[in-house]
């Protein structure tokens, strides 16, 4: 390619609408223009960092044994509503009528579509296990689209769709997917993490998330640095800080502080550790039954010190559908504004949920349920009775690793990529079924896989910038060399090393451009910075006389001179060295 042919549009300050690294540098870079709030144009040069990144995902999903369709942008409502999803996905699904006022969604996903698919073609046994994969745009309407493509409305993604005949066989099949996302991201040239996570609005049981690491990622990871133990905050297990309960030596003791609604105010007030402070939630569960509306009041207890996890709140027992409880039912069963709360002496009866830490402590501060009260030295069983024991915080840092290993440590990531053992949730609603050997109906298992496309985008960029511009991992690099020549049209010598070297190249196979535009070398220079080009040649009349050719990495300090005869080989051992 030749700069002259290509669309090259810079600029040297980003729009004031972006906010974060990589929105800027993609937009300064050319590589996406806004046509909308959250909708853009992929311009040439970041179209060809999607087709990069779609090549990889197809090379990998072919060898894994998937195959590849297309499925509808827009899709009939019917099938969402066999699903239910027509009505719980929410605002994030945009929906629309055709002129005959017939319902329709633009996807956010295809589960419903696939499974209609599987539903029409699978009859036997003998045609499972069989995988399904498209990359298609998606569109979710979000309500605060932000951050370029990493929060986009509009976007592309690669999504996955096994069926099984058994448990046994989905789980191998979630296996081999696990197994090529594991390739793509190695292939990306990112730094990533595989974790445990939970399932979210998609269903089903086990699930994996794929993080690219990032200083600016929105998700917390946790980890064992000592062992193979990963999950998303809202996974991770929070084991008890106490391996048996802690002995009461106080007595329960109602004491005054006056204005300290927060645990660390009363911690501060009384000269004692937060870590002795309970943090009080209240939630109210509302069921209704032959048009009568039931509240149930629910106590939830943590450490002073922790942070409830609402992911995990949710999992407890009766608590699905949880909303925090308004201050007249707070009043109205504990007696007293929120601040002073706690599990002794309520007003009126309520469900109590203790964390596994404060289902171990003993001697702790508590709210007396009177303002400005606390209680000091409340124990479990001569106090108040046992509490129901959930894990309910998020974990910190140097907590104990679930897997007896170690401690667990915390860095930040961005979702990219998503693998869920859907098992029959979509199936069974959509009455998917085929026959066994013995002429039976029974239901498919089904497994779902999302990468990313566009996403990949930002979240590598996050990963790998400068105060330059971006710095593309090779792979997926808009391209992976550029040739610099220094007044190419005006010295015959600059040009016929230049076009020799460009022609050797590509006939090597090598994603080059030549840059044959009439630029200053500083304003070259500048543009192949930002967008991110990772090998750089520099040719020029003074090196030329030297015998030299100069070469700069995209994160290389200083460049370094290269003798003309060996400067191909030199830059296709580089290549070949990033592939293996």
């Amino acid at each position: 390619m030749r700069a002259t042919r290509f669309f090259i549009s810079t600029l040297k300050e980003a729009p004031a609408d972006a906010e974060i690294v990589s929105h800027k540098l993609m937009m300064r870079a050319g590589m996406i223009k806004r046509l909308g709030s959250g909708i853009y144009n992929y311009m040439p040069m970041g179209l060809r960092v999607i087709r990069k990144v779609e090549k990889i995902v197809r090379e990998e999903m072919d060898r894994s044994g998937a195959i590849e369709m297309l499925m509808p942008v827009v899709q009939p409502a019917e099938l969402w509503q066999e699903t239910g999803r027509w009505q719980k996905y929410g605002a994030e699904l945009m929906r629309v009528k055709d002129r005959h006022g017939r319902d329709f969604i633009i996807q956010p996903t295809s589960e419903e579509a696939i499974t209609d698919v599987a539903r029409q073609e699978i009859k036997s046994y003998r045609q499972l296990p069989i995988n399904f994969y498209h990359i298609q745009t998606k569109f979710r309407d979000e309500r605060r689209p932000r951050f370029g493509l990493m929060r986009g409305r509009e976007f592309t993604m690669k999504d996955a769709y096994s069926f099984d005949r058994d448990l046994d066989g989905l789980k191998k099949s979630y296996q081999t997917m696990y197994d090529a996302y594991i390739r793509i991201f190695n292939r990306f040239g990112l730094q990533f993490r595989a974790v445990a996570a939970d399932n979210g609005a998609i269903g089903g049981t086990g699930s994996h998330e794929f993080h690219v690491i990032a200083e600016t990622g929105e998700d917390a990871l946790v980890y064992c640095p000592t062992s193979d133990y990963a999950a998303n905050m809202e996974a991770a297990e929070a084991l008890s800080l106490f391996s048996e309960r802690q002995a009461a030596s106080q007595a329960l003791t109602k004491t005054a502080t006056p204005g300290k609604a927060k645990c660390e105010d009363v911690a501060e007030l009384l000269n004692i550790p937060l870590q002795n402070t309970v943090k009080s939630i209240v939630l109210t569960v509302e069921t209704e039954e032959k048009d009568k509306v039931t509240k149930q009041v629910w106590l939830l207890l943590i450490r002073g010190d922790h942070e409830l996890n609402e992911i995990k709140a949710s999992k407890v027992p009766g608590l699905a559908n949880y909303r925090f409880a308004t201050e007249e039912e707070i009043v109205e069963h504990f007696g007293t504004k929120p601040g002073y709360l706690g599990p002794v002496n309520t007003k009126l009866p309520v469900k109590v949920v203790a964390d596994r830490t404060v289902a171990m402590m003993g001697d702790f501060v508590c709210g007396a349920n009177e303002e400005d009260f606390h209680f000091t030295g409340a124990n479990w069983g001569r106090d108040l009775p046992e509490p129901m024991v959930a894990d309910l915080r998020n974990v910190v840092a140097g907590d104990p690793s679930p897997d007896g290993k170690g401690v667990l440590a915390i860095q930040r990531g961005i979702e990219v990529g998503h693998v869920f053992q859907l098992g029959t949730s979509y199936s069974e609603a959509m009455k998917a079924t085929f026959l066994d050997e013995n002429g039976k109906p029974q239901i498919l298992q089904m497994g779902c896989y999302g990468i990313g496309i566009t996403r990949i985008l930002g979240a590598a960029i996050e990963q790998n910038f400068d105060d330059k511009g971006i710095i593309w991992p090779t792979a997926i690099a808009p391209f992976e060399v550029v040739i610099c020549p220094m007044g190419m049209e005006k010295s015959p010598a600059v040009k016929e090393q230049a076009e020799k070297l460009y022609a050797d190249l590509l006939a090597a196979g090598v994603d080059v451009l030549l840059d044959d535009r009439d630029l200053r070398p500083g304003s070259m220079f500048a543009d192949w910075e930002l967008i991110g080009v990772p090998h750089r040649v520099v040719i020029g009349d003074r090196g030329l006389k030297e015998g030299n050719l100069e070469y700069k990495g995209r994160r290389d300090a200083e460049a370094s001179n290269v003798a003309v005869a060996e400067m191909f080989s030199f830059l296709t051992a580089k290549l070949q060295a990033k592939q293996i």
